[in-house]
């Protein structure tokens, strides 16, 4: 399969939370949301190495949690960059040496099934990137934004939530976020800088539960999902 790597971003501030400590470091059970997820992939044998990107303020307290919690495969915590799409060129650039494949992930997405990782790893194995989604479950409408008319109403049919992680070859990835950087051109996720490139990326449905813990509304729904469906206590 040849070396995998997973970038983990983490370095946002997360104001729709409204809390004074940033959202990835706010309790879920008994451990701060970041450290769910990164024990998720610490516990997956065909991860080789973990880099975890963060705020600069918060390299020193995420330090202390590969310590704490014996986080083996976190190779390198890194300050991140003005924007997400920054954090994760600057985590590609930190992958070992030999890595082919790489996982993008959020920091605040603890609960992604390992099985659907896996079928979205081989997709990408497969065609060179892949990224999870669950379809949408309500009527979308286009609206305008200045004062609020429906403009149209796309079929529901082919509309999918991204989310991640998303898969990708590496050299893909990186010749992706470089042209991005030559054209200065900021995207909404890793997956819409390859098909920048005119490179196909496939989806792999995901399911429900992979939340992405952003507002206040998403903490309880989290606690159910922990301690009902994942079972922790």
């Amino acid at each position: 399969m040849g070396k995998l790597g997973v970038i983990i971003v983490a370095a946002g501030k997360g104001s729709r939370m409204g809390t004074a400590e940033s959202k990835q470091y706010l309790q879920l059970g008994q451990k701060p949301i970041l450290v769910h997820t990164l024990q998720l992939f610490q516990n997956i044998h065909e991860v080789d190495e973990i880099i975890l990107v963060v705020g600069a303020d918060d390299v020193s307290r995420c330090n202390g949690y590969v310590t704490n919690y014996a986080l083996t495969k976190v190779t390198c915590v890194l300050a991140g960059g003005a924007e997400r799409q920054d954090s994760v060129r600057q985590g590609l650039q930190a992958l070992q040496e030999g890595t082919q494949w790489v996982l993008v992930h959020d920091g605040v997405r603890p609960f992604v099934r390992k099985e659907h990782m896996f079928e979205c790893l081989a997709k990408a194995q497969e065609i060179g990137a892949a990224v999870l989604a669950v379809p949408v479950k309500d009527t979308i409408k286009v609206v305008d934004a200045a004062d609020k008319r429906i403009q149209s109403t796309p079929d529901r049919r082919s509309l999918w939530a991204i989310q991640t992680p998303q898969a990708f070859r590496l050299s893909l990835l990186q010749e992706a976020h470089e042209k991005a950087q030559q054209d200065q051109f900021m995207g909404t996720d890793d997956a819409s800088l390859v098909e920048r490139l005119g490179a196909a990326v496939y989806v792999v449905e995901g399911d429900y539960y992979n939340i992405k813990i952003t507002t206040p509304e998403d903490l309880p729904w989290a606690e159910w999902i922990l301690h009902n469906v994942r079972g922790e206590a």
